[in-house]
């Protein structure tokens, strides 16, 4: 997958994973996209460690779902590493 490829992905995962997780995070379209390919480098990695599924094809669930399960991984500890401590 070229790099419009993950691009394109991490724009849209990151937004399927702002829209899945509710709360406030910040950001505009460029923290989406950083969130997604992050979170689809994530979720290959960890797909090809765990089940012997990596992030290789776009058109493909297993694809979609591991990149969409790797951005709410990083959204998660991105909320985590952020919240005000009183």
């Amino acid at each position: 997958m070229g790099i419009i490829g993950w691009i394109i992905l991490g724009l849209v995962a990151g937004a399927i994973a702002k829209a899945i997780k509710p709360g406030k995070q910040g950001g505009g379209w460029l923290a989406t996209l950083l969130l997604g390919v992050i979170g689809a480098v994530l979720g290959g990695w960890i797909g090809s460690a765990a089940f012997g599924v990596g992030v290789s094809e776009f058109w493909s669930l297993s694809t979609c779902l591991l990149a969409i399960g790797g951005s709410l991984l990083v959204l998660i500890i991105w909320g985590f590493g952020s919240s005000k401590r009183d």
